[in-house]
């Protein structure tokens, strides 16, 4: 009896060793068959079965990763991410031909998981079709409506930068990190726009709000998130990171929901004081029409999408003009001289001062071009099978715009890798602009907050030129490394501020 069933027992191990040996040759040749590159698809590295490329991307300097493969591949390369094809454009031919030229072909983002997990395809960033129409032209136009690009914000602005003067004087030259600070100022003034009012210096529930926002920028990128947006159904099961970043994101529409809530107990439709307020007089005005996409959860996640958009980018720039300014010291003092020759110290700048000051100007934009705030822009969907730089890309293939080749491109730049104003001025002096500076991206799908954030960055810097001079503190250089994530933030520093 004992032979029969260790003869049973071979015979069952047998089989199950068997059938695990056919299905995994099965899953591999069906991985392989359903994800194997057309001919007419863009080249790429050999991938991974069932990962594709997933672990094979350095999440700590993707974008030099990416702009390193266009070397190899040429400017229009696949990467396998899981089960999803994405293809990575470089090069400013290439980014402008599909953006532009090819613009309604890719003006949508991709259905991501974890977006459509926290958002529903709500909001203004990664909303598409009618939703993303209705919603962004109601954003740009309520935001100029509050002085987006009008002499009204540059009094916000200035008066912003008034209490964070107060602030770095407070200091009093000894070292600091002006992160917090910096990240405060930037926010209060989309604050101001969409909430109507400002937060302090210090508030609790706002830094905590900032450390969210930080912590959630960074985890986007992780391969975690990929694996979610790559295996959802089995991610949505498992514990990890993108459960942080779930986490963060309901806190963000909790402290919205507060603001709404405190809205609506005061709303007066014929006094309406800031976007929300606008907002809400929508709700009222679309109600029963047949295309109406004006709802309470779409504000709230358009307010979050405006937060970021509007707040995340400028603080980092300014972060970065800081750290060039006290490496660069020689430039800090041409900067301040032409302030001083065309502003003086009696009163602040104004965005009519821009056109007389183009070395001040230069330097902003090569802050701008080196810090590469937004490496690899923000994802785009094909929605029909289009033609580009020689090869076929299907409807529905996720596109990468790799920013970090044109604003690097030495074919562009005469120094790609060395921070210099004069690739912004011409042999008299004057400001030239450059096709290759994109750091807002191109086409459709725009940066919402790049009017604002212009004006940020030239009030702001040219404000804090004229009122101080930065530099490290005694013995200490500075680091020029970088933290990946959504965007490129600056290694943690402290810089020494003292009053001119």
């Amino acid at each position: 009896m004992d032979s029969i069933f260790s003869v049973c027992g071979s015979y069952f191990n047998l089989d199950v060793k068997g059938f695990l040996l056919f299905a995994a040759v099965f899953l591999l040749s069906a991985d392989y068959i359903k994800n194997r590159r057309p001919g007419s698809f863009p080249p790429g590295p050999p991938a991974l079965p069932i990962v594709g490329h997933i672990f094979t991307v350095d999440y700590s300097r993707v974008h030099m990763s990416l702009t390193q493969l266009a070397g190899r591949y040429g400017d229009v390369y696949s990467l396998r991410m899981g089960q999803r094809w994405i293809v990575v454009l470089n090069g400013i031919t290439v980014l402008k031909e599909a953006l532009v030229s090819q613009g309604d072909s890719m003006a949508d983002r991709p259905d991501l998981p974890l977006q459509q997990d926290k958002a529903h395809g709500l909001g203004v960033i990664f909303s598409n079709g009618n939703i993303w129409k209705q919603q962004r032209r109601f954003a740009l136009s309520t935001l100029r409506h509050f002085g987006i690009g009008k002499k009204s914000l540059e009094s916000v602005i200035l008066d912003e930068f008034t209490y964070c003067a107060k602030d770095f004087n407070s200091h009093k030259g000894k070292p600091f990190d002006p992160n917090l600070i910096i990240n405060n100022v930037v926010s209060n003034i989309i604050c101001s726009l969409v909430f109507g009012h400002r937060f302090e210096y210090g508030d609790e529930k706002f830094l905590k709000l900032m450390k969210w926002l930080d912590d959630a920028l960074e985890l986007e990128v992780s391969v975690w998130v990929q694996l979610y947006n790559s295996f959802p159904v089995l991610m949505r099961r498992l514990p990890g990171p993108h459960r942080t970043v779930q986490h963060i994101w309901k806190n963000l529409k909790d402290f919205i929901g507060v603001e709404l809530k405190e809205h609506k107990e005061n709303w007066d439709p014929s006094d309406q004081k800031d976007y929300i307020d606008c907002y809400l007089n929508e709700i009222q005005t679309s109600k029963g029409q047949a295309d109406n996409t004006f709802d309470e959860e779409n504000l709230v996640f358009c307010v979050m999408d405006l937060f970021l958009a509007g707040s995340e980018t400028t603080t980092t720039t300014l972060r970065w003009a800081f750290l060039y300014m006290v490496k660069h010291p020689e430039i800090q003092a041409k900067v301040q001289a032409e302030i001083d020759r065309v502003i003086g110290q009696s009163r602040l700048p104004s965005m009519e001062d821009r056109a007389n000051m183009p070395y001040t100007d230069a330097v902003i934009h090569e802050v701008q071009r080196m810090a590469n705030i937004v490496p690899l822009s923000l994802p785009h969907i094909t929605s029909k099978d289009i033609q580009l730089g020689g090869y076929t890309i299907p409807k529905g293939v996720t596109i990468i715009p790799n920013l970090t080749s044109v604003l690097f491109d030495k074919n562009e730049w005469k120094t790609p890798d060395t921070f210099n104003p004069g690739h912004f001025l011409n042999q008299e002096g004057k400001f030239v602009k450059r096709a290759a500076f994109i750091p807002f991206s191109a086409g459709k799908r725009l940066c919402l907050g790049e009017n604002l954030a212009k004006m940020e960055l030239f009030l702001f810097f040219t404000s804090f030129m004229q009122r101080f001079t930065f530099s490290m503190p005694a013995g200490v250089k500075p680091v020029m490394d970088f933290r990946f994530s959504v965007t490129l933030a600056p290694l943690p520093y402290e810089v020494c501020v003292t009053s001119r």
